[in-house]
């Protein structure tokens, strides 16, 4: 019985020598995680959505080290004092002013400057810009359109957007958090003041061009900027320029007196076709020709040369107010 089994062990030892060697992989998970797992879960269910928390409430936050870290990101030399100011609203700052007095701190140093006075010039020096800036891109549009596109530019949404992705939100002393689409826009406009007081105002209008005038690239100025009344002005425009009369012609149709009905208009002037459109009537159709006729007249269409965001413009070229 003994031979056996050492012929039997012996023979099981050469079939493992013999075999080619595998690796076995385990996963070591202690069985307290799973059930700590859905208790977390639960409670945090049961909690329910948290209100999101301001990066400046952890440990770990430097107000300074964020406040240098946007300037370097931007590539901008901003006075470290004047950054800060332009980051702290009015009602932070009267809340701030009421902790100290309720602290028994002295009524000169309860004043805290807030960036209300930045955020007037910064809003200033952002609208002569982009003003010059659609005046030497766009030299044909009329003022109305210019000064439809300078408000799409300078709007509280889209320049809370800018604002929000070059990292704000979390830079803002504010009263509310997440800090509103006014308070946004309001920081930006301040941060603009504040680097033309660091840097100067050449430095400021190359921050609004690189951050705000590019809003417009590969954008439609037709949904920015749409005539109420197209037929008119473009009989407007052709008696400026001395284009002649606008006469709107009807070039083909088809379905008529059905649901599905289409006409073709084209508008013309001294017999030379200025531009034509579609619709589904003969008043939609003489719309839309007009309006394909003024951006033509405007060079807005979508196939015109891009934006050139690499222009400088002089500085005397750009009215301050």
């Amino acid at each position: 019985m003994s031979l056996l089994r050492s012929a039997t062990g012996f023979l099981a030892l050469t079939r493992s020598l013999g075999a080619p060697p595998t690796v076995q992989t385990r996963r070591h998970i202690k069985r307290w995680v799973s059930p700590t797992l859905r208790e977390l879960a639960h409670r945090q269910k049961k909690l329910g959505p948290q209100k999101p928390e301001p990066r400046s409430g952890f440990v770990e936050w430097n107000q300074r080290s964020e406040l240098f870290a946007f300037g370097k990101r931007l590539g901008e030399s901003f006075e470290m004092a004047l950054l800060q100011r332009a980051f702290t609203e009015r009602s932070f700052a009267q809340r701030e002013e009421e902790k100290r007095r309720k602290l028994g701190i002295e009524e000169a140093d309860l004043q805290m400057t807030d960036n209300s006075d930045l955020a007037k010039k910064g809003q200033v020096i952002a609208r002569a810009y982009v003003e010059a800036f659609l005046q030497h891109q766009l030299p044909k549009v009329p003022k109305e359109g210019l000064q439809a596109i300078a408000s799409y530019l300078l709007s509280t949404n889209t320049l809370a957007h800018v604002s929000t992705h070059l990292g704000t939100k979390d830079l803002i002393h504010s009263t509310e958090y997440p800090p509103s689409a006014e308070s946004l826009a309001q920081s930006l406009q301040a941060v603009i003041g504040a680097l033309a007081d660091s840097s100067g105002v050449e430095r400021a209008f190359l921050f609004v061009r690189d951050f705000i005038c590019t809003q417009l690239n590969q954008k439609d100025l037709l949904d920015v900027w749409t005539p109420e009344e197209p037929l008119q002005l473009l009989e407007k425009i052709c008696q400026e320029r001395k284009l002649g009369e606008a006469e709107p012609r009807l070039i083909g149709d088809c379905g008529k007196n059905t649901v599905l009905a289409a006409y073709q208009v084209g508008i013309y002037a001294n017999r030379q076709l200025l531009g034509k459109g579609f619709g589904e009537d003969l008043r939609t159709a003489t719309e839309t020709a007009a309006i394909d006729a003024l951006q033509s007249l405007f060079d807005t269409h979508d196939n015109r040369r891009p934006f050139d965001f690499g222009v400088q413009l002089e500085t005397k070229n750009v009215r301050l107010g």
